[in-house]
């Protein structure tokens, strides 16, 4: 196995001492600059771009294509316009498309969006040029909002929320957008003298039915749209000074909870509740943000996964609190070592456990070009199943060259003492120190050295990561090397495994077959994972390789994947998936796997693969098949099917058979008013879960919301079931 893995080192270094041409272009020197009109008249957000100022304004055209192929001439051509005024930046673009109307392609209405079904336009702005850092305002032909913020061009922030209005129209010659983002959104630098100020941008234009991508300006293809060093300027703008910046958002809810077993009442709860939001933007480059008595009763809630792994379940974090400016934190690029992870606050326990309450929380973030300072701290309530506690994360991190950083975070957790319960007060903190170099636009080293000390055991843990990587337009290869020892156990962290080093290097090619047009890309190549103990580095855990020879997408973005996995085992700790006591022993199996979907973004689509072949020492086969119907953009129904059929694995050499049975429903009035309900169903535990939530953004965000969850065990004799009805209103004012 060592002997695999050096030879695809040795592959890996070859390939890159060989390439040549990359198509990868540096940026300007000189970044080009648009100058922007103040507004004489009022601008109607309507969609329309018929005011008189609209018709004056400058248009950027020169966008540049960047799939289906890099360079050459666009289908589908964007024209875009920007105006100002005292308050606001707007932003219209016409989104020129010959069909028309039939021609667009959108699943559903609402906000934050996934990228890839959809037709898009959007704007990132870099408001202070930090080349490092960009926020994304995007809409549909429909007008549904997407706002996220990204760093350093490949960490994206989706849960940053922040108040900006976007309207659309639909014509038989495309659609136009007309966008007003307020200056108080954006925390821009004021110039020493006068108030002219410059602001980074690019645009982004995706016409889904042909897959084309385009960008003003220019951008390679393998990086994302938000690499701000190739960014162009904003000019002209006579922005209005720093005044007070303040948002408050009050709510209130009534919530009830009763518990069941069988047609006894066990428990209930009634009460309604009250808190508060809000954020206030010191100055451009530095914002505090207070959560009193926090809720997250509209957060999505996770489904049910079968684990058949020995590995922790990464869950990503859901609130938006804890969402916003999230990237900043040490670790947030990857789900294997993470110091800190917000999902271990406000829970009774450790992940999935029953929420616990917020008393109050404060987050501190200051960015400026030469580095960033962050601080979050956290109150959780005492709970009849669980003890106070205190988290604080404070974080600095250093800016040098083009696109590089060094930082260092410190997390601590005090958990109180709770003689009613028999625990103990303990401290635990992390020390982590990591970091980011661009020696050249495609290479990326990524570091992060981490240790844990905990109070009460008396035990210092450590743990680190290195990522190398190249991404070019015609290959990616990269390493990844992992350790966690033993004693690394970080109380606001996630880490996927202890006691473990990790090897997992790999790549694959990228290839756009000019004279097979019905191929878009196929990307064939093969990754390697091999673990071994990190107390005794001799000691064999497990290694696989993942070989997908087929990995392609087609012309409509349908996708195949035909890949194998063959593994080695060392199974020496009790281990019992799904309650199949695997007996210690080594183990060889291969699997195989073809997937396929059809182009998601059609009003029907599907999506089925099989999963087949030795497990342990039996045989499992897993099937999964998915379906969408979504006749408009206002209705959507999702079904979602997991099969498991496993023969002969275990101890005992037993068969189980698992399925998993999801189906979702989301009705939309327009992007403002949205019902979404979803019902699973796993077998394994005879569980059953509704959850409804209704939303009403009455006022920019400001919200209206009716959350109803249920949760039946059949399982447990009697039939346990939990019933949760919440209606809450949130009110958003900005001073």
């Amino acid at each position: 196995m060592k002997q695999t893995t050096l030879s695809i080192l040795t592959l890996l270094i070859s390939l890159s001492l060989s390439a040549q041409d990359t198509d990868n272009f540096p940026p300007s020197d000189i970044p080009i600059e648009i100058d922007v009109s103040k507004t004489v008249g009022e601008i109607k957000i309507d969609g329309r771009l018929d005011d008189p100022d609209w018709e004056k304004a400058d248009r950027t055209a020169d966008f540049f294509r960047r799939e289906p192929r890099q360079g050459g001439a666009l289908k589908y051509k964007t024209e875009v316009r920007f105006l100002y005024d005292d308050k606001n930046l707007y932003v219209g673009a016409f989104c020129s498309d010959s069909v028309g109307i039939e021609g667009i392609r959108i699943q559903d209405l609402r906000r934050d969006f996934s990228w890839g079904e959809n037709d898009i336009f959007g704007i990132a702005l870099d408001p202070q040029n930090l080349k490092q850092y960009a926020q994304g305002f995007q809409t549909t032909p429909y007008g549904n909002q997407r706002d996220f913020q990204n760093f350093n061009g490949n960490n994206f922030d989706t849960g940053w929320n922040t108040l900006w209005r976007v309207r659309t129209q639909r014509t038989e010659n495309g659609y136009t957008v007309e966008m007003a983002i307020p200056f108080k959104s954006l925390r821009y630098n004021l110039p020493e003298t006068g108030n002219l100020i410059e602001l980074g941008f690019t645009l982004v234009r995706y016409a889904r039915r042909d897959i084309e991508v385009s960008t003003f300006p220019a951008i390679p293809q393998s990086f994302t749209p938000y690499r701000m060093t190739y960014a162009a300027k904003l000019t002209g703008i006579e922005a209005p000074p720093p005044s007070t910046n303040i948002r408050v958002e009050p709510y209130a809810l009534y919530q009830y909870d009763e518990n069941k077993e069988g047609n006894v009442l066990i428990d209930k709860l009634n009460e309604p509740k009250t808190g508060f939001d809000a954020k206030w933007a010191v100055n451009p480059k530095t914002v505090l943000d207070l959560t009193v008595n926090t809720d997250f009763a509209q957060a999505d809630v996770d489904l049910a996964v079968n684990n058949l792994e020995r590995f922790n379940i990464f869950f990503p974090e859901r609130r938006q609190f804890f969402l916003e400016n999230s990237g900043i934190w040490a670790g947030g690029l990857q789900q294997s070592i993470r110091p800190f992870f917000s999902r271990r606050i406000g829970l009774q326990g450790s992940f999935n456990a029953t929420p616990a309450p917020i008393d109050v929380g404060a987050r501190f973030t200051q960015r400026t070009e030469k580095n960033a300072l962050a601080g979050l701290f956290v109150r959780q309530r005492e709970t009849e199943n669980s003890a106070g506690s205190n988290f604080g994360v404070v974080r600095y991190l250093k800016n040098y060259g083009n696109e590089n950083n060094i930082g260092l975070m410190v997390t601590h957790r005090l958990d109180d003492n709770y003689s009613e319960l028999g625990l103990e007060s303990n401290n635990n903190t992390t020390i982590s120190l990591d970091g980011q170099i661009r020696p050249t636009s495609q290479w990326d080293i990524q570091y992060l050295f981490s240790s844990s000390i905990d109070e009460l055991s008396g035990n210092t843990g450590y743990a680190g990561r290195i990522f190398v990587g190249n991404d070019t337009n015609k290959y990616y290869y990269g390493w990844v090397t992992e350790y966690t020892d033993a004693n690394y156990s970080p109380k606001m962290g996630f880490v996927r495994q202890t006691d473990v080093i990790r090897h997992n290097p790999g790549g694959y090619f990228i290839w756009r077959p000019k004279k097979l047009n019905w191929i878009r890309r196929w990307d064939p190549g093969m990754f390697v994972n091999y673990n071994h103990d990190a107390t005794d580095p001799g000691s064999f855990q497990q290694a696989s390789l993942y070989i997908f020879p087929v990995f392609t997408w087609f012309k409509d973005n349908s996708f195949l994947e035909v890949s194998t996995t063959p593994t080695w085992q060392n199974i020496n700790f009790a281990f019992a998936p799904l309650g199949l006591e695997i007996e210690e022993d080594r183990y060889f199996y291969n699997r195989y796997k073809v997937q396929y979907n059809t182009d998601l973004s059609k009003k029907w689509s599907s999506d089925i693969g099989v999963d087949l072949g030795s497990f342990y020492n039996g045989t499992r086969t897993t099937i999964n098949a998915a379906a969408r119907f979504a006749p408009v953009p206002h209705a959507t129904l999702s079904l979602n099917y997991e099969h498991n059929d496993i023969n002969g694995v275990g101890v005992s050499q037993e068969d189980l058979n698992t399925d998993l049975y999801t189906a979702n429903l989301r009705l939309a009035l327009n992007p403002r008013v949205q019902l979404s309900t979803f019902y699973q169903y796993n077998s394994f535990n005879e569980q059953g879960r509704w959850n409804v939530r209704f939303s009403w953004e009455y006022m920019p965000l400001s919200f209206i919301y009716l959350v109803f969850n249920d949760t039946q065990i059949d399982v447990f004799d009697p039939v346990q079931e939990s019933t949760q009805f919440i209606s809450k209103i949130t009110f958003l004012k900005q001073f």
